[in-house]
This record gives C-alpha cells, sequence and structure tokens, in this order.
C-alpha cells in the first residue's frame, strides 16, 4: 500500500511565500524555479496564486493564464506535485504526444471526474520539468 503523501502548507492563516516553499522542497528549488521560469518566459500572460481551499484543508498555488487554470501544486513533505486537469478533447493531443508511455497509460485508467481527468507529476528529477514544460503546451493548446 502506498504511503500517504504528506501536504505541508495546512494553516489558513499562513500564507506561503517563496522563503517557506524553498525551505521545505531544499534542492528541488531548481525543479520549481525552471517551471516559473518556464511560464514567465514563454507565457507572460500567465500568473500564479496561492489560495487557501477548505475542502482540502491547504494551501494550493494555482497557476492561471487569461482565467483559464493551467495547473495546480501541492507541497509535499521535500518536493511538489503539479496536477493538470484535462477534458476528454485532450485525449487524442495525449496520446499523439511524446509523452512518456506511462504517463499516457495513467490517463487512461485514471479515475474521471465528469469529464476531465487528472495527470499528476511529483518533481523528483529533471525529466519531470520537462514532462512538465510539454503538458503545460498541451493544455493550452486544447479549447
Amino acid at each position: 500500500m502506498a504511503e500517504p503523501e504528506n501536504f505541508v502548507f495546512k494553516d489558513p492563516s499562513v500564507e506561503p511565500d517563496d522563503k517557506a516553499v524553498f525551505s521545505i522542497i531544499g534542492d528541488k528549488d531548481r525543479f520549481w524555479l525552471a517551471v516559473m521560469d518556464h511560464m514567465h518566459d514563454n507565457y507572460p500572460d500567465a500568473a500564479g496564486e496561492w489560495r487557501y481551499y477548505n475542502d482540502g484543508r491547504q494551501w494550493l498555488f494555482k497557476m492561471t493564464r487569461k482565467k483559464n487554470t493551467v495547473f495546480w501544486i501541492v507541497m509535499l513533505k521535500d518536493t511538489f506535485r503539479i496536477t493538470f486537469y484535462f477534458g476528454d478533447k485532450a485525449e487524442p493531443l495525449i496520446q499523439s504526444s511524446d509523452l512518456a508511455v506511462k504517463i499516457k497509460n495513467d490517463f487512461n485508467t485514471t479515475k474521471r471526474y465528469g469529464k476531465i481527468r487528472a495527470i499528476s507529476i511529483k518533481m523528483a528529477n529533471e525529466k519531470d520539468v520537462d514532462t512538465v514544460k510539454k503538458l503545460v503546451a498541451l493544455k493550452l493548446k486544447v479549447k
């Protein structure tokens, strides 16, 4: 059985900032910076913000572009996870992409929430940054 994830930003009265993020993720700060730099360099109209969600009792970082959510980030002990939600229209794009076969298979078999499914990447290495960049491009291609 998988070990439960340890979410770290749970106090609704303390909004996370870069100092808090970097203290949690340690040397994975380079992955955070790479993703944020990619968004700002390639999508200057994208913006991120921290919001506290009562349903999950935690802070999430939400990246948006033109009122559309691109991805969500949740902070975990020693790392972070980026989650994208795709509708059924994205399936052909995802399947024809150069994403890893495992990601494509996971997308096909993951639980549906209405007409959407999630792809989550737990940041562990440089390949994960590349995967996130590909997912951003796919997400912004889908209308």
